[in-house]
């Protein structure tokens, strides 16, 4: 460990040799010995010490005061007093030079090693803590957003460039003026004086943000519309010291209503390519999942295939490649709803053919590591369903209930009609991870994954369109889940004109 480089200023030599003496046993280096204020100037300006252990009294024109705060204030090294004197008078000459340490004579060297390390603790944290300083007004002043705090009674202690070139004030002018001179604003739509924020922070000690339309009236008079928020600057629980206020230009906004719009259209189609790429990568995996298990079992049982095996895999493999071929035009409805025109076109659907249909493709992709069971108490086979979104929302439902479910776990698919409501009921449920209950406020909102869902494929969207299939549907959707339990989505759908009962 580097020992800390000392010098001894002391105009009694055999006191200046002890110390020196003390120092040494101590494991510190003594740089030097000096006896006058003048030599202990030029020694710190030569050896460049750690530390100044400094008389106060000293032969000379210069005394120790006096040397201690050039060495201090030009040289930047901490200084202790040694001094036999204790007296008020001198004390606060002494507190004027800002040392780092005051002994009393006489003093044990325990009293002198003590002095000295709490001295250079304190010139090591000074330090960092000018450090730190110096690196937050760089970042202040290098900011591109306007930035002024002010003290708890609302007057300017900080301002940067920024604030500078959009207030019109200077800095200078600036500091200690009442904040509501340099930071005015007005309402834009009602010309009306705003409540300064800053005043608002200092009595309710939180955050504050502007609303739309404020403008701030610079030094010269000109309307700059602005955006900002205010924030209390806490030195201590509960006990605000002041008010930092950023703020920005927002002229430009306010200036390009034409920008703004193609911005808000092209933001519009940044949406609906991202829902594009997301519901195809989401969709297309099913049906070429269902192509490949087909073909490859043809290939594997070979001559040994029956002909109605071999035409339920062809069957399967048409339906996946039908599903396919109208995905973009899926797609392309999921775009209408979310501007709102969403197509709902029904068709007669075979609900019990549908569903087993749907079971039987789940049931394939998953080679068989999901059970699923299928009931059905429905009077009703014929339906006026838009098979497409059926597809889409029964489709999602299952799949969510494979990948969110443990292998070799089963999965309910219930099927149920009342014909005095009127009403279809689809059940889903499944044995899985469950949904964690902060999350299932928010299960609906597009790309929002439930926290225990993040490292399993999926990309938000699945509930969205199931949510957004049944609405065209005129229906409902609700669902109860725990934790390691599984989860259970129950659909409601009307019956239509149109609907037929088996006979």
């Amino acid at each position: 460990m580097v020992q800390a480089r000392i010098l001894v200023v002391e105009d009694e030599v055999i006191v200046a040799r002890t110390i020196a003496s003390q120092l040494n046993q101590l494991g510190y280096v003594v740089t030097g010995i000096a006896s006058s204020g003048k030599v202990a100037i030029a020694k710190a300006l030569e050896t460049k010490p750690e530390i100044v252990l400094m008389d106060i009294i000293l032969k000379g024109e210069i005394d120790g005061i006096t040397a201690a705060s050039y060495i201090h204030e030009q040289l930047d090294i901490p200084v202790i007093f040694l001094t036999a004197y204790s007296d008020n008078q001198t004390l606060e000459r002494a507190k004027i030079t800002q040392p780092f340490g005051y002994i009393v004579k006489p003093f044990t060297i325990k009293d002198l090693q003590i002095a000295i390390e709490i001295a250079l603790l304190k010139y090591r944290l000074e330090c960092e803590l000018r450090e730190n300083r110096d690196q937050l007004a760089t970042i202040l002043n290098s900011m591109s957003d306007a930035v002024i705090a002010t003290d708890e009674q609302g007057m300017v202690t900080f301002m940067n460039p920024a604030s500078e070139a959009l207030t019109g004030w200077q800095r200078e002018e600036a500091l200690g003026t009442e904040v509501s001179r340099i930071f005015n604003l007005v309402d834009e739509v009602t010309d009306t004086p705003i409540e300064n924020p800053v005043t608002k922070v200092l009595q309710e000690h939180n955050v504050v943000y502007l609303g739309d339309y404020i403008s701030l009236i610079d030094k010269n008079g000109r309307r700059i519309p602005i955006g900002d928020s205010a924030s209390p600057l806490m030195r201590r629980p509960n006990q605000v010291n002041g008010v930092v206020v950023v703020f920005w230009d927002m002229s430009e906004k306010r200036q390009t209503e034409l920008l703004k719009q193609a911005l808000e259209k092209e933001q519009e189609l940044n949406s609906l390519k991202s829902l594009f790429i997301s519901t195809v990568s989401h969709e297309f995996r099913n049906p070429l999942t269902v192509i490949q298990t087909a073909i490859e079992l043809i290939e594997i049982q070979g001559d040994n295939l029956s002909e109605a095996k071999k035409t339920t895999y062809i069957r399967r493999i048409k339906s996946a490649v039908q599903n396919m071929k109208h995905l973009m035009d899926d797609v392309l409805f999921m775009g209408r709803s979310e501007a709102g025109k969403l197509r709902f076109n029904p068709t007669p659907i075979n609900l019990d053919e549908f569903c087993r249909e749907l079971i039987a493709e789940f049931s394939l992709i998953g080679s068989n590591l999901h059970e699923f069971i299928f009931t059905s108490n429905c009077e009703i086979t014929e339906a006026w369903m838009d098979e497409h979104l059926l597809h889409y929302m029964l489709g999602n439902l299952l799949s969510n209930a494979v990948k969110y479910s443990p292998a070799g776990g089963t999965i309910q698919f219930d099927l149920r009609c009342n014909l005095v409501e009127r009403v279809i009921t689809f059940i889903i449920q499944d044995q899985g991870i469950g949904i964690p209950e902060v999350d299932q406020s928010r299960l609906f909102e597009s790309f929002y994954r439930a926290a225990n869902a993040h490292l399993i494929q999926g990309n938000g969207l699945g509930l969205v369109i199931v949510k957004r299939c049944v609405e065209a549907h005129n229906g409902q959707i609700t669902f109860t889940s725990q934790v390691g339990v599984g989860t259970r989505f129950t659909i409601i759908l009307p019956l239509t004109t149109g609907i037929s009962s088996s006979q």
